[in-house]
């Protein structure tokens, strides 16, 4: 029998692993910047050049809160992985918020920087954040009742997290209902949320296809995120492939340029039994936006072994093993096989 301890620990741990979806997008939300040049940069995902515009418009002021805002994102997305560059984006979201308190910008950015940060920590010291994380969220939308992403991931914070942490599904539909009339897809990708946390999968599904197509790149990740979440739940044990299948192959078709549809249709095949199709499937998923986010080297890893081809397998595990945004327990499994190889 799991201690109420023990329970607690798995809940917070797939809490964590929920924001690691959210925080892995490194890509843009709906406007975030009134500035064109700095909201180009960010949409397009280049976080190197958002740091050195925002560095060189703050030596020339600054005051500049958006520049400010600008330089705590390019810190803490341009490698996630480097916790230097995370701490150094710590310290300036702090400065942004102490020198901007009524500036929405400033508070997205901690709260995209802490999202980050509490992957990195020990589950003790991510528990007792998390709640900073919420408090963030929800400065962020007072000041900007309109930010996507900050009523997005409010909403998901608390239908992810337990009553004793401030998780509450009755907060998360009060702010679908808000913007059901004014932000119908907004309130629509709320609802894709909740019914995913409710294991509701025949009420997420609908709502899922019921989006309306967009360009929108906030969106797109919540769509990404949601419709693997659905997927993997057809996908574990065999349950339903053909529906996994499908699912996989709608990312495909609206986000060919992302790795996430291939690395699952890949699996999808791997489990079926078509070991070459699923190789070439989860070599392209390497090559494409995203690929960082799912252990493909791992699961090519184990397809190839599979296969019967232990060389190719072992110099893939290796090349996993080399990989510094792999996640621990994927490594640890990597590593594993790696001995059994010998």
């Amino acid at each position: 029998m799991r201690t109420p301890h023990t329970r607690r620990t798995r809940l917070i741990t797939a809490v964590l692993a929920a924001l690691a979806l959210g925080t892995s997008l490194g890509s843009a939300q709906a406007a975030v910047f009134k500035d064109a040049r700095l909201e180009s940069l960010h949409e397009a995902g280049k976080f190197t050049e958002l740091e050195q515009q925002a560095q060189a418009r703050l030596k020339a002021n600054p005051e500049d809160a958006e520049a400010s805002a600008a330089l705590v994102l390019g810190l803490s997305l341009a490698d996630p992985a480097d916790a230097k560059r995370l701490e150094a984006g710590a310290q300036q979201a702090k400065l942004c918020t102490d020198r901007h308190p009524a500036v929405a910008v400033c508070h997205l950015a901690a709260a995209q920087n802490l999202s980050l940060q509490l992957l990195n920590m020990g589950m003790a010291k991510a528990m007792r954040s998390v709640g900073s994380l919420k408090d963030l969220w929800i400065r962020t939308l007072e000041l900007e009742p309109t930010s996507f992403t900050a009523r997005v991931q409010l909403a998901k914070l608390y239908v992810m997290l337990p009553g004793m942490m401030g998780g509450s599904t009755s907060k998360a539909k009060e702010l679908e209902a808000a913007v059901r009339s004014s932000q119908p897809e907004t309130a629509r990708i709320i609802r894709v949320h909740i019914a995913g946390e409710a294991k509701k999968w025949a009420e997420m599904e609908a709502e899922l296809l019921a989006l309306k197509p967009t360009k929108d790149a906030a969106m797109l990740d919540e769509v990404r995120d949601a419709t693997m979440q659905l997927a993997l739940n057809f996908l574990r044990d065999g349950k339903d492939l053909a529906k996994a299948s499908s699912l996989y192959e709608s990312l495909q078709r609206n986000q060919p340029n992302r790795a996430a549809g291939f690395y699952g249709a890949a699996r999808v095949q791997a489990a079926l039994g078509q070991p070459d199709e699923a190789i070439r499937l989860f070599e392209r998923a390497r090559m494409l936006a995203g690929a960082d986010d799912y252990p493909i080297d791992q699961r090519l890893g184990d397809t190839l072994l599979a296969k019967g081809d232990k060389a190719q397998a072992k110099s893939v595990y290796e090349r996993f093993m080399a990989n510094k945004r792999a996640k621990p327990a994927n490594v640890e499994e990597v590593r594993k096989s790696l001995a059994k190889l010998g």
